[in-house]
């Protein structure tokens, strides 16, 4: 009688593979749909501000401008919780994650007041430029209301390392989004006058800003004294003074983090403050390019925060072959929703610009734009997906320096050749035969950023490639995953 063969089981490493993909794509979507909801409350701010004035947007623009910057810096600083938290949880240490809670948010108050007080002092900056009064006051306004919201914002990155790290990720995405509906209620209340409030324009969108930063925190904070996948760890079960080694070695993994955060950003804002010579198609040409590739840059972003977590866990439980394993398959993730992203944009480009401007010259200028976004989605992609995978390792100095010399030395540098004065570059740069002998003004500055995060993706890899063949050294014994 013959037998029937059963089904032949798929081979042992693409079930592992099947599975780390799905075990990140778990942790790495609620993170991707909360990253988009507070973004909304900017994007928010703007549109509704828009409908009050011209010079009402222009305000909150500049305000919100100098709030990012603040803010991703102060992100950076505060994600040190991440990976020491991951590595506890991967290490079954439970009893070790609530002291270092509480010293990130003894951290993040000292340095949220910092923050507020940088805010305060950064109103200087719109007394060097030439805005009507009513935009100066608006800028003005906001970053002064609005600096009252750094030490919420400070202990809310806290305690969203801290659950991420331990794999709960969802009460993130559930608050952000309730809050973004706040966001945009109270804006309607306040930009414009309802229900008996005063219209107050721009500054309306400030305070409804610092009041969703509370929010946020009151609300994760509801979310976790309530949840049981908190109870053994729970930070607030009793009170600690600040413990000074502790908030040292803190600073010591947050601090490049944050320094490469401001690289980042400041270098798109300072792009946007050359590319103004040249009038202000270019300038919203730029921004149409930046807002639309920083909605795609959630997705790799959120996917580098799931892999630090997972290989933290893996380093955790000293199993180094594992968290090379799960860092390599992030970053092959990462590419790969990189490739789809590129061919979208490629082929969509048009269509993509005119959703934001009915300028056919803007359009027109934001497609060549976004066309070398498409050229470095792969690229960026690989950098900040890298970078997650070795802030897993507690490494975070080495890719600090990478992307600085991406961002500082290569990219603004070259696109200031690029973009302003070609003559600037040496001869021999000149007497090649592709080097234009025009300006070319923002297209110029966004070459540049190609050839900037090929840099900080190629020497990321490689960074990568060698801590965890130095992980693996250390442990040769370690199990497969």
């Amino acid at each position: 009688m013959p037998t029937v063969s059963a089904t032949p089981k798929p081979p042992q490493h693409t079930t592992a593979l099947r599975s780390e993909i799905r075990a990140l794509w778990l942790l790495a979507w609620p993170i991707m749909v909360g990253q988009l909801a507070n973004i909304g409350m900017s994007v928010a701010d703007v549109a509704m501000a828009g409908h009050a004035s011209a010079q009402d947007l222009a305000g909150v623009s500049l305000g919100v401008s100098v709030w990012n910057m603040v803010i991703i810096t102060l992100m950076g600083i505060m994600m040190s919780v991440n990976p020491l938290v991951a590595h506890h949880a991967g290490a079954k240490e439970l009893d070790q994650i609530p002291h270092v809670v509480r010293q990130a948010l003894w951290k993040g108050l000292f340095l949220g007041l910092m923050a507020a007080g940088i805010l305060q002092a950064s109103v200087l900056i719109f007394d060097h430029m030439a805005l009507e009064p009513v935009t100066r006051q608006v800028a003005v306004g906001f970053a002064q209301i609005t600096s009252f919201a750094m030490p919420a914002f400070a202990a809310y990155r806290v305690l969203y390392g801290y659950s991420a790290s331990l794999g709960q990720t969802k009460p993130m995405m559930v608050v952000a989004l309730g809050v973004l509906l706040l966001n945009i209620f109270i804006n309607w209340l306040l930009v414009f006058g309802h229900w008996g409030f005063a219209p107050q324009g721009g500054l309306g969108c400030a305070w409804s800003t610092l009041l969703c930063v509370w929010a946020n925190l009151g609300g994760l904070l509801w979310w976790m004294r309530r949840s049981p996948a908190f109870a053994s760890t729970w930070p607030l079960a009793q009170w600690e003074w600040p413990h000074w080694p502790k908030l040292r070695s803190l600073l010591k993994i947050g601090l490049p983090i944050g320094v490469t955060y401001f690289a980042e950003t400041s270098a798109f804002a300072l792009i946007a403050l050359l590319v103004a010579r040249f009038g202000s198609n270019q300038v919203a040409a730029h921004q149409i390019a930046l807002n639309f590739t920083s909605l795609i840059f959630m997705v790799p972003l959120s996917l580098g925060v799931a892999v630090l977590t997972r290989v933290g866990h893996a380093l955790g439980a000293s199993d180094p072959r594992a968290a090379r394993f799960r860092a390599w398959v992030g970053v092959g993730l990462g590419l790969g929703f990189a490739l789809l992203s590129a061919s979208g944009i490629a082929l969509l480009r048009g269509p993509i610009a005119s959703l934001y401007t009915d300028d056919a010259a803007v359009a027109a200028l934001a497609a060549q734009l976004l066309l070398l976004a498409a050229v470095f989605q792969l690229s960026d992609a690989a950098q900040v997906v890298t970078a997650g995978a070795i802030r897993g390792y507690k490494i975070t100095r080495a890719p600090m320096w990478v992307q600085v010399l991406a961002f500082w030395v290569v990219s603004l540098p070259l696109g200031y050749v690029l973009g302003i004065a070609p003559e600037v570059a040496p001869d021999w740069l000149r007497a090649l035969s592709w080097f234009p002998t025009q300006p070319q003004q923002a297209a110029g500055f966004w070459l540049a950023l190609v050839l900037g995060l090929t840099v900080a993706g190629g020497g990321l890899l490689l960074l990568l490639r060698q801590v965890a063949r130095a992980h693996l050294a250390d442990a040769p014994h370690a199990a497969t995953p």
